[in-house]
């Protein structure tokens, strides 16, 4: 709005009504002896909203200042207009003529005037000066009337876009909470159930809130990307509800529109790619594409470096959902090279590796493959007492123990 103003102000020093050429120049006003009176007002630019900055002079009337000169060319000092469009003054009690003058503008002009004003001893008086009137945009030049419509439709447009994106930015916010609330669903469920609920029907409820909130951000993101559908982070929300949802059909299209977006924007968010990147590698690994899912969060990491790290590990936790052991072993390595001081990197790392533990014939231990004790040593050296602690240590324990080759079952008596 600040820009439109400037410019109308601009177009005005075109066409002002002159002044008489003795009008001295505006002056800071100096505090009045004697008596005084308030005034204040709204300055309102010809496109209906506040002018921004200018001067408003008080000319006292009836009060001429020299041989030659009429009565109402008195300046009795002159105030700044603020950014919002506002002045104040204080003057000795009379009748005053107002001028307005947009910044800069010479002093044998004037952008608007207001004439008459009486200013009582002891009162406040509101005087507002509106350049939006009919017969002072009627007077302008055709010329600046055209220009008038045009910034007035250019106006409306924006507001229209900003009430727009005022409501995106309200949904994103109602979103950003939902996802925070679809990842703590499990604690919620188990607060909520108490600690005496048996597992599944805690996974039930945590289950229950996913879908409500991963719902109500589908909702809002269809109603967004067809409101504003060239806004990559929107379809990248409406994606990792899909995601949440399970509908990975619906939400591969959806982050497949991010990359198009961000691919033909000139400025691209590496945060958005990063996230769309990372979701395709989701839907690649929860449905068996390990390939597509490795080059997915690869491209994530490329696009958004700072949070490689948090794409690796993601990528692990999710090809360890998947029940996908190899590449869960491998995601997990990358991730560690990427940041070797998060201990669930380990745990996941030694649980893919467990899975193809062996058994020596002749002593009928268990036989470790390569790595997957150190993974688990390393889990506990950095989280002795972590959620994954007790399994560690059991596992571990298991290693030096023999495995029973027979079972006798008890005699009944």
């Amino acid at each position: 709005m600040k820009r439109t103003i400037s410019l109308w102000a601009g177009v005005l020093t075109l066409a002002l009504l002159p002044a008489l050429a003795q009008t001295p120049a505006p002056t800071a006003q100096t505090a009045p002896t004697g008596p005084t009176g308030k005034i204040h007002g709204l300055v309102t630019n010809p496109t209906g909203a506040p002018q921004n900055g200018g001067t408003v002079s008080l000319v006292g009337v009836g009060q001429a200042s020299g041989p030659g000169l009429r009565a109402a060319t008195t300046d009795k000092g002159t105030v700044t207009v603020d950014a919002n469009g506002q002045y104040t003054a204080e003057v000795a009690p009379g009748i005053y003529r107002l001028v307005y003058r947009t910044p800069g503008m010479a002093t044998d002009k004037e952008a608007d005037h207001v004439e008459k004003v009486t200013v009582l001893q002891g009162q406040d008086v509101v005087q507002d000066i509106d350049m939006s009137r009919k017969e002072y945009v009627d007077a302008l030049p055709a010329e600046q009337k055209k220009q008038l419509e045009d910034l007035k439709k250019h106006n409306t447009d924006a507001l229209k876009a900003n009430e727009v994106i005022k409501n995106l930015n309200a949904d994103l916010r109602v979103v950003t909470q939902d996802v925070k609330d679809a990842d703590s669903a499990q604690a919620t469920a188990q607060q909520t159930l108490g600690a005496s609920a048996a597992k599944a029907d805690v996974d039930a409820k945590a289950a229950d809130i996913k879908k409500t909130k991963y719902t109500e951000i589908e909702t809002l993101m269809l109603k967004d990307t067809a409101a504003k559908p060239d806004a990559s982070i929107l379809w990248a929300q409406l994606g990792q509800a899909q995601v949440g949802l399970k509908q990975y059909d619906d939400a591969t299209t959806s982050f497949k529109k991010v990359l198009d977006l961000e691919a033909n924007s000139k400025k691209p968010t590496p945060a958005v790619q990063g996230l769309a990147n990372s979701g395709l590698g989701e839907i690649y690994a929860r449905t068996g594409k390990i390939q597509e899912a490795n080059d997915a969060y690869d491209a994530a990491g490329k696009a958004n470096p700072s949070q490689a790290g948090f794409y690796l590990k993601n990528e692990a936790v999710i090809f360890f959902q998947a029940n996908q052991a190899d590449a869960q072993v491998a995601a997990a390595d990358k991730a560690i090279a990427a940041d070797p001081n998060q201990p669930i990197l380990y745990y996941l790392k030694g649980n893919g590796l467990v899975q193809k533990t062996t058994m020596d014939d002749k002593t009928h231990k268990l036989i470790p493959p390569p790595g997957c004790l150190e993974a688990y040593e390393k889990y506990l050296q950095l989280a002795p007492d972590g959620p994954y602690a007790a399994e560690v240590k059991g596992i571990l324990a298991g290693f030096t123990q023999t495995v029973p080759q027979t079972y006798k079952a008890t005699k009944k008596k």
